[in-house]
């Protein structure tokens, strides 16, 4: 006879512990959910009692999905805790299953135990109410709440709790819903997003978001305005801290790829407070890391986890966005594992512009997101996304031997279609001059792009540089009025100005030359000086100045170009600008034209 833990259910539901309960698994119910994350509701009995208010913790699926918890299951519940749910305009309380062990498989065990009937909600009865004070010390240290301790949070707040040294009832993040009305959660920040602006109908402010994890699951938390700037300093990603009175609503996918139904948002009433005892239970950032080869026949817009080493980089770029127009520093890291596979990832803002990738750092992603871009995939980061370099696991030291032995000269497969793996946006068709002039590129009604390689021949001085509007998001061309500059655009007049760069170049490749128009960024990798730094030049060493623009030609780089036909006092002419350009790496760059030769031999890649 198997022998479970009768009065069990009544007892819990009654806001007593019960250390580790013996259980009758009799069904479970998949629920309806607005998140891609499973939920199951269990029906539980202590061979007394049936209750169906009884949630089994996300973490756990996939005892239900292997089929080890099936009906009949005679189970012990290692920890739980206790939640608050409106059912109908009621407060009901939901044991919710963090640990659970199966004694004996359903399939043995074939019946139902006992005669259990249906237990309707917490039972006021003599017995219960005299075991819950001895019951409370029990709750406290386990961490589990139960109504007293709730009442003392309600009526003090959490850092004055702390710091009376009295124990502080946590619930597990699994538990959390938006029912509740106080609650504290102990967890560790997993990680971090820098500080972002935003603007929308509503008005604009600053923002951060960061990824919390505790033994039960994870919880995205959003902090805005006068919370982002009291908060963002404090935190940091690894150490474990107590949180309460956040608000919780529904997770919204476009933003975030945490599992989990929702996501705290921090008020002025939200509490912080660092927990200085390293807890050993709860988790630092966990990987399932998929191989690099294996992405290529993944659906789009697929969340994995990445491990690759950076085998090259470009420098930063700078694009405008349309929909802000505001400017966005982009950066694409090609990475390599041991299936000699190369997938490019792109990084944005903060991260493209503190990544180097010199030492050929492993990357570890969790969260990445699968993009298609010509019928090859890329790899870029989500806000919630968690980046690490050279992280300290065994898969990570594992391929840093290989990228170190062998890795480091093997010839990769691209899956992402750029030039050979060069990433920097450097997607599109591969042309000399003389064919996207015989291909009438930038002719039709829409712009053309393609990619060469090609040398500097000469820039011209004349009007390389201009006086620019100050303010951070604008680069229009200012007046000189009174001693002052007046920017239209921006309808305001400034003591100054900064100077851009906007250098007509003449680069050609072995067949032909083109005029083309470099912008400020690209045309500040040519020069090797900031637009800034140029114009105090040709102000104060002239000279000089004049000897900077002698001095680049004849570099070779790796162009990507926009054609397009413009009309301007009403003659039409082809211009031509760099989108964007990359360093000649040869040994990338042979490695293309290797790949080329082969194609057009029709040389099949060996086996």
């Amino acid at each position: 006879m198997y022998e479970l833990t009768k009065g069990a259910l009544d007892q819990i539901m009654n806001g007593v512990e019960v250390e580790k309960p013996i259980l009758q698994i009799l069904g479970h119910k998949k629920l309806a959910s607005a998140s891609s994350q499973e939920r199951f509701r269990l029906l539980v009995s202590d061979g007394v009692r049936i209750n169906s208010y009884a949630m089994l913790a996300t973490q756990l699926n996939s005892l239900i999905n292997d089929n080890e918890l099936t009906e009949f299951s005679v189970c012990q519940i290692n920890r739980y805790a206790i939640s608050m749910v409106n059912n109908s305009g009621k407060q009901k309380r939901v044991m919710v299953i963090l640990s659970i062990d199966v004694k004996v498989p359903g399939s043995e065990v074939g019946e139902k135990i006992g005669n259990p009937t249906q237990q309707d909600g917490p039972q006021q009865n003599g017995d219960a109410s005299s075991v819950a004070p001895a019951a409370t010390s029990s709750t406290e240290r386990s961490g589990l709440p139960n109504s007293r301790s709730i009442q003392q949070q309600k009526n003090t707040n959490l850092n004055d709790t702390l710091s009376t040294g009295r124990g502080v009832a946590t619930t597990p993040i699994t538990a959390l819903s938006p029912y509740q009305n106080r609650w504290v959660i102990r967890a560790r920040v997993a990680s971090k997003s820098p500080i972002r602006t935003w603007s929308n109908s509503r008005g604009e402010g600053q923002l951060f978001s960061m990824t919390l994890v505790d033994e039960s699951g994870e919880i995205n938390f959003t902090a805005f305005r006068e919370q982002c700037e009291k908060f963002y300093s404090m935190l940091e990603i690894g150490k474990v801290y107590y949180l309460s009175r956040c608000q919780l609503k529904p997770a919204n996918r476009q933003y975030s790829n945490v599992k989990n139904e929702y996501e705290m948002t921090a008020t002025g009433e939200t509490e912080i407070v660092p927990c200085h005892n390293e807890i050993e239970d709860i988790p630092h950032v966990t990987f399932d890391f998929s191989p690099i080869r294996e992405i290529e026949t993944m659906e789009k817009n697929g969340i994995i986890d990445v491990l690759g080493v950076c085998k090259s980089c470009t420098d930063v770029t700078t694009l405008l966005s349309k929909a802000t127009r505001k400017e966005l520093k982009k950066r694409d890291v090609n990475l390599i594992d041991e299936s000699s596979t190369m997938v490019t990832l792109t990084l944005w803002g903060t991260q493209a512009e503190e990544f180097d990738g010199t030492t050929n750092p492993i990357v570890a992603i969790k969260g990445a997101r699968i993009a298609e871009f010509n019928g090859g995939k890329t790899l870029s980061c989500l806000n919630s996304s968690v980046l690490q370099f050279d992280p300290d696991i065994p898969e990570a030291h594992r391929l840093r031997g290989w990228y170190n032995t062998t890795g480091c000269n093997e010839t990769v497969n691209t899956i992402s279609k750029t030039l050979g793996g060069l990433g920097g946006g450097l997607n599109g068709p591969w042309l000399t001059f003389k064919e996207a002039k015989s291909q009438q590129l930038g002719c039709g009604e829409t712009p053309d792009y393609f990619v060469a390689k090609a040398t500097i021949n000469m820039i011209k001085i004349e009007n390389a540089l201009y006086a620019a509007c100050p303010s951070e998001n604008c680069n229009k061309k200012v007046v000189l009025h009174d001693d002052m500059y007046r920017c239209e655009k921006c309808d305001r007049v400034y003591p100054n100005f900064k100077y851009r760069l906007l250098a007509n170049c003449n680069l050609a490749d072995w067949t032909d030359h083109q005029w083309v128009t470099t912008f400020n960024e690209q045309g500040e990798k040519i020069f090797g000086l900031t637009a800034q730094e140029l114009g105090e030049l040709q102000e104060s060493r002239n000279d000089e100045f004049t000897e900077k623009f002698s001095s680049v030609a004849f570099q070779s780089y790796i162009f990507k170009f926009r054609l397009k036909m413009e009309s301007y006092n009403d003659e039409n002419r082809l211009k031509a600008t760099v989108v964007t350009m990359v360093s000649l790496d040869f040994k990338t760059y042979n490695t293309h034209l290797i790949t080329q030769i082969k194609e057009l031999a029709n040389i099949a890649k060996a086996p």
